[in-house]
């Protein structure tokens, strides 16, 4: 394949990416309390709040964590499969929609690992592993410069730009004819695979870390009431 193919081909799937991400930052977000219900009712968690999550083992998060990622592969081969018999035509489209399905499901890692998204540090905290899914170092300097509102569109162009040279030429498969819905079904099928896998790693890791803080801080608490004047 000639190099101004595989350039146009790069071009076009950072594009795409690129404007999913951004959608999928603007309007398409998980809404916790319903994803909340869903972890209460489907998966049998005995959930009040989020914070709930790290009195739970965290096997029975890893399962959860698990199956949310399997739904979202399902989801994004069955759309690679229907908008790949459109071929090359269809292939901003479908990134854009493979981006927001990646995203949602990101989204979900994060609440089940008790990351709420309330506050600019959640926020950012989910951006951070979105990048880290896309195999981007986002430093931390970078964020400590910037307000949040400045630092994901940021964020999302480096994604974008790590995600369009990774896998554009695997993409060009989609050229040809005949084979390129099965080409889509089992691009898209491993892509939210891969992303979801790296971002379940680092949203465990920070819940780790977190549950940690809680139970030393659940250790010092006798020794506190303790050292009160009677």
């Amino acid at each position: 394949m000639s190099d101004e193919k595989k350039s146009w081909m790069r071009r076009r799937v950072e594009g795409a990416i690129r404007g999913g991400l951004t959608r999928a930052y603007d309007t398409i977000k998980v809404d916790p309390g319903r994803f909340l219900m869903e972890l209460r009712i489907a998966h049998g968690l005995p959930l009040a709040t989020f914070h709930g999550v790290y009195s739970l083992p965290i096997e029975r998060l890893d399962d959860v964590a698990g199956s949310v990622i399997r739904g979202g592969m399902k989801l994004a081969a069955a759309e690679g499969a229907g908008l790949g018999m459109g071929g090359i035509l269809t292939i901003v489209p479908d990134l854009g929609i493979l981006s927001a399905i990646t995203m949602r499901t990101i989204q979900k890692l994060s609440l089940i690992y008790g990351f709420e998204l309330n506050t600019e540090d959640e926020i950012a905290e989910l951006w951070i592993a979105a990048a880290t899914a896309a195999g981007v170092d986002i430093s931390r300097e970078l964020l400590e410069k910037e307000v949040v509102n400045r630092f994901v569109p940021r964020v999302i162009q480096r994604i974008a730009a790590k995600a369009g040279s990774e896998i554009a030429e695997k993409w060009l498969g989609r050229l040809i004819p005949f084979t390129s819905s099965i080409i889509g079904c089992a691009l898209n099928y491993y892509f939210v695979r891969a992303w979801g896998g790296r971002a379940r790693a680092h949203f465990r890791s920070k819940h780790m870390e977190a549950r940690q803080r809680f139970a030393e801080e659940q250790s010092q608490l006798p020794a506190r009431t303790t050292a009160l004047p009677s």
